[in-house]
């Protein structure tokens, strides 16, 4: 059923996943599901505004201590707040803090804002996702547990087969595609309450598989570009986000069309 809103302004808090990597503009930048539902939401409210704090690498507790009061200050109609998933795929993780961090980000944000907008992640299948599928459905179920608490939506983008689809991820097989970012943006501006626009569940056409070379070449590309770096950071304590700001520090006036462009590969060494 569509609730016949208007939402005057977005806030969106998070990781690279809210930053929007692999989902690159010609000018080198990011786009992403935030850029684009919030293309879409300024489309029907003229004066519309927009912050994207969210920055690449960027564990639950710096997302609390760096974004949380900053989203809540500015007293948006949404804020979506998508954390904890960095932390999850940590070698070591304490998910009591994590959790603890999350429920006081929701805290803080509920009463700052007009609905608080939370979400379980997609999550491809392979060996690496496997090893770390058990911390993140316990925290996809304490998300559910925060939301049911206090009144905020959840997006269950974890439940999908189709975005489980090899041809939805880079290469670094940690960032959605262009096109499933899109499917993102719509499953978030369905679960807002506005009318669809895509069946962003919808499975992809039905594909031929790579060979299997062709899959072993894949496999060493991943190891040496992203698999490795990814590890060595995890190892040493080091992110891909130290000392980057967000995109959009402030809520500004957002014109429409600023998401156009066509999508490109990220450089290797990305990270959530």
């Amino acid at each position: 059923m569509e609730i016949n809103a208007t939402y005057n302004s977005l806030v969106a808090v998070g990781d690279s996943f809210t930053e929007g990597m692999s989902d690159l503009r010609p000018d080198g930048s990011y786009r992403g599901w935030a850029d684009v539902l919030a293309d879409r939401l300024a489309a029907r409210a003229p004066g519309f505004r927009y912050a994207n704090l969210a920055v690449r690498g960027k564990l639950i507790g710096q997302i609390v201590e760096e974004q949380v009061p900053l989203a809540a200050e500015m007293k948006a109609d949404v804020v979506t707040l998508v954390g904890g998933l960095n932390d999850t795929l940590r070698p070591k993780v304490d998910m009591v803090r994590v959790k603890d961090l999350l429920t006081e980000a929701v805290g803080h944000l509920t009463p700052a804002c007009g609905q608080l907008v939370l979400m379980r992640s997609p999550g491809r299948n392979g060996p690496v996702m496997e090893r770390f599928r058990p911390r993140m459905e316990e925290l996809f179920t304490h998300i559910d547990e925060l939301a049911a608490r206090h009144g905020a939506l959840v997006v269950d983008l974890y439940e999908v087969p189709a975005l489980g689809d090899p041809r939805l991820w880079d290469v670094d097989r940690l960032h959605l595609t262009a096109d499933g970012h899109r499917r993102v943006a719509e499953a978030v501006w369905q679960t807002l309450g506005l009318t669809a626009e895509d069946d962003w569940r919808a499975p992809l056409p039905a594909a031929a598989g790579p060979g299997w070379v062709a899959r072993r070449t894949a496999d060493a590309r991943f190891a040496k570009e992203h698999l490795g770096p990814w590890i060595g950071r995890r190892l040493t304590g080091r992110s891909s986000g130290d000392g980057r700001p967000p995109k959009r520090p402030e809520l500004l006036p957002y014109e429409t069309g600023q998401e156009t462009g066509s999508a490109a590969r990220p450089a290797a060494g990305s990270e959530t």
